[in-house]
């Protein structure tokens, strides 16, 4: 069964895969070649991912005591392309 913190990850990685897939492809896609339905397609899994990323790190800094930097690092890693990666490897893998 998946612990607090594995869900966490999973979510972090699949986030940030889809903000890079809406970044880098879909977004250019709809303006260099007219096609919006890339962005469409991609767009609601990103918003729902980044939504579970934002709670669950909420939760997650709370159960862990976090102070308050790092729950800001990890959530503004969020906003940032690659940002999930990076909170992956330098501050979740530290736990597990």
């Amino acid at each position: 069964m998946f612990s607090l913190l594995n869900l966490f990850r999973v979510i972090a990685v699949l986030e940030g895969i889809s903000y890079i897939l809406l970044l880098f492809i879909a977004v250019p896609i709809k303006y260099f070649g007219d096609e919006e339905q890339y962005v469409k397609l991609l767009g609601m899994p990103h918003g729902l991912l980044f939504v579970a990323y934002i709670i669950l790190a909420f939760i997650l800094g709370s159960r862990l005591k976090w102070p308050t930097k790092t729950l800001l690092y990890v959530l503004v890693a969020s906003i940032i392309p690659f940002g999930t990666f990076y909170v992956d490897k330098v501050y979740l893998k530290k736990i597990s």
